[in-house]
Formats: structure tokens, sequence, C-alpha cells
């Protein structure tokens, strides 16, 4: 008898050769069941990953997560979230964190290595898969832990909003005090969201 986790990864690999083999009208479906959904799903249904978080990713913007489980807090607070994420988006790019320009590498010895700009930021993790927190530690003697959510093409680093501006001065360095009253500011919209940044996979 196939396990829950076996019986989960049949069902749905069954449905990307089904869709795979249907016409452009099936392009919405695809999109619904691409393989990071997929992944995301038999992840939170197993506690298992099939991923892998080594490898380098490449920043693409600000990442909002909702903590509630109320459906419609989580509802309502969409709209929310997407402002706060554009308002963030906003507030990286004054320090230098914008697509293209930073770059985070982690590797199965439990190092990392974080590229911002021209600037090489070199640090060690313990990442706890059931948990799906990791305790970063930079060589500049910060230690902050993270919520690492990834699927093989996209991945998310996350953090309570008391630790996020303490992240962003870490790895971006020295950052004005117009920019810090923002951040600061912005951190009252951040109750019951984690906040970080997103990443596609570049190898």
């Amino acid at each position: 008898m196939k396990t829950r986790s076996n019986l989960l990864k049949t069902v749905a690999l069954s449905a990307i050769m089904l869709l795979a083999s249907l016409d452009g009208h099936a392009q919405a479906w695809k999109n619904l069941l691409n393989k990071g959904t997929l992944e995301k799903a038999v992840s939170t249904l197993t506690g298992q990953n099939t991923a892998e978080l080594t490898g380098t990713w490449s920043f693409t913007g600000a990442a909002i997560e909702l903590k509630s489980d109320n459906v419609l807090m989580k509802a309502g607070g969409s709209v929310a979230a997407s402002t706060i994420e554009k308002k963030l988006d906003d507030q990286l790019k004054k320090v230098g964190i914008r697509p293209g320009k930073v770059v985070f590498s982690f590797a199965a010895d439990s190092t990392f290595q974080a590229v911002v700009g021209k600037e090489t930021i070199d640090g060690t993790y313990i990442y706890d898969a059931e948990t799906q927190k990791a305790e970063m530690k930079f060589s500049r003697m910060l230690t902050i832990t993270a919520k690492i959510s990834y699927t093989s093409s996209s991945l998310d680093i996350l953090f309570d909003s008391d630790k996020l501006l303490s992240f962003i001065t870490t790895i971006a360095g020295k950052v004005n005090n117009s920019t810090v009253k923002s951040l600061s500011s912005l951190a009252e919209s951040y109750d019951g969201m984690m906040v970080g940044l997103s990443f596609e996979r570049k190898e």
C-alpha cells in the first residue's frame, strides 16, 4: 500500500500529465496547478519538501505572508498585504535592494553567501525543514531567525516585523535616517504578517 506522501505525489504527477495533454484553453488550470503550487501542497500535507534549498537565488521583490489561519481575515488582508508589499518594495529600492542586485546562495555545508550590489556577506545557517525556520548567522555578528519557504523555483525569506529592519541594515549596510523612519512606520502595518524578500532560482 502506498504511503500518504507517495499517493499525493502520484496524484500531483497525474494532474501535471493530464494538464500537459490539454490544449491552450486549459492554460488557467495549468497556472493553478503548476509545479511550485503542487510542491507547496505536498509539503503542507505531508511535511516533506521534495525541492532543494541549496543553490543560488536572485531577488525579485518584497514578500508578505499572513500569519492568521482565519480565512476571512486572510481574504480581507490580501489587499492590505499587496499595498504594504509595494510600499516595502519602494523602501528596499532606496537602500539598493532591487531585482538583479541581490543574490543569496545556500550551500550543502550550511554556509550561505549574500551578494548585494558589489558587496558580499558570508554566513552560516541551520535549517529545520519541519518548522521551515532557519537560524542565520551573518559575518557581521547578527544572528536572526527567519522562515524560509521554498519550492524548486521560488524562495521567500521571511521575518517578524521587529526583525526586518535589522536584516535590511545588515545586508544593505548604512541606511539613512529617513529610510529607517519610513521602515519603522511601515512596521506598524505588519501586525499579523511576516515580511521579507522573495527570490527565484538562478542556478
